[in-house]
């Protein structure tokens, strides 16, 4: 994660360290969260134990962790009302989950001895947030790839002004990536635009130094002269400058572009020659009508 990504998550477990529930059961429940030990580098998790009534084992010294015991009942899922299951779900993630931002893409995940992984897989169910797991490195791995998932939970256990920052840099992110498709695309279609009226200027210099250009039909005469006087200008706006269809244009400069790349004797426009004997079939015979024809009425030749 970038710097700016690691500020935005800190804020995020900040704030969601500073909910201060109003009812005695969420307090209880965010306590049973965090427990029964925790252990913890960040100040603010470490202020929350102390005021859900944890004990540190030992003073904290510089660059050595906060531990906690913190007594408590053990909590009662399927007794308890949402929004205690939301508070025990909130001191389970800040003591046992971690958000990552990189790539552009959240990623939450709770770590967990295998047998609660299981259990908070399918709580999670139970409140239509719906997660995996997998094991690694011995420990159970709950996941969220889903980034609508993960801002739904962030909003419910009380993130929610990290939660607009993190979704205004997604817009952010995503119309970025927006833009930088359709700049790339645009540069690319001028690209190919400028080398397309480069060729067809040289071409239409090609048949105006050999005169074929005066002997083309109208249309391509006056697409090569709207060419000329404006080379910058697409094939759509050469249409509408001469009221032709766009196919009308394009097949004038394909035409143009042709002509200078082969000639043709200087004429510019090809000639159809019949054969000047009958047509022989397959089998190197006139056909059978054309030999009736030339008969008399007994069937002998005339």
């Amino acid at each position: 994660m970038t710097a700016s990504d690691r500020d935005l998550v800190a804020a995020l477990r900040a704030e969601v360290a500073a909910v201060d529930p109003a009812r005695i059961c969420d307090r209880r429940a965010e306590l049973a969260g965090l427990g029964p030990f925790l252990v913890t580098r960040e100040a603010a998790i470490a202020r929350l134990a102390v005021r859900l009534g944890g004990h540190a084992d030992e003073a904290p010294a510089q660059g050595v962790r906060h531990r906690f015991a913190l007594p408590g009942p053990e909590f009662d899922w399927a007794a308890s009302p949402e929004h205690c299951r939301l508070a025990w779900l909130r001191g389970r993630f800040l003591a046992h989950g971690s958000l990552s931002l990189s790539t552009g893409r959240a990623h939450l995940e709770f770590t967990l001895p295998q047998a609660e992984a299981v259990e908070l897989v399918a709580r999670l169910g139970a409140l239509d947030m719906p997660a995996s797991w997998r094991m690694r490195r011995g420990a159970g791995v709950v996941t969220w790839k889903s980034a609508e998932t993960i801002a739904q939970f962030l909003g419910r256990i009380g993130a929610n002004a990290a939660l607009l920052e993190l979704q205004a840099r997604s817009v952010a992110r995503t119309l970025r990536g927006e833009l930088n498709r359709v700049i790339n695309a645009e540069s690319a279609n001028l690209a190919r635009s400028v080398a397309a009226a480069g060729r067809q200027l040289a071409a239409i210099d090609v048949l105006d130094d050999d005169g074929r250009l005066e002997r083309q039909p109208h249309t391509v005469k006056a697409v090569a002269a709207a060419r000329r006087d404006t080379p910058e200008a697409s094939i759509s706006e050469i249409a509408e400058r001469l009221e032709l269809h766009r196919s009308a244009v394009q097949r004038a400069l394909d035409r143009i572009e042709l002509l200078a790349l082969h000639d043709d004797g200087g004429a510019g426009i090809r000639t159809r020659t019949r054969p000047s004997g009958p047509r022989l079939d397959a089998g190197g015979r006139l056909p059978a009508v054309r030999e009736a024809g030339r008969r008399g009425p007994s069937g002998r030749g005339a």
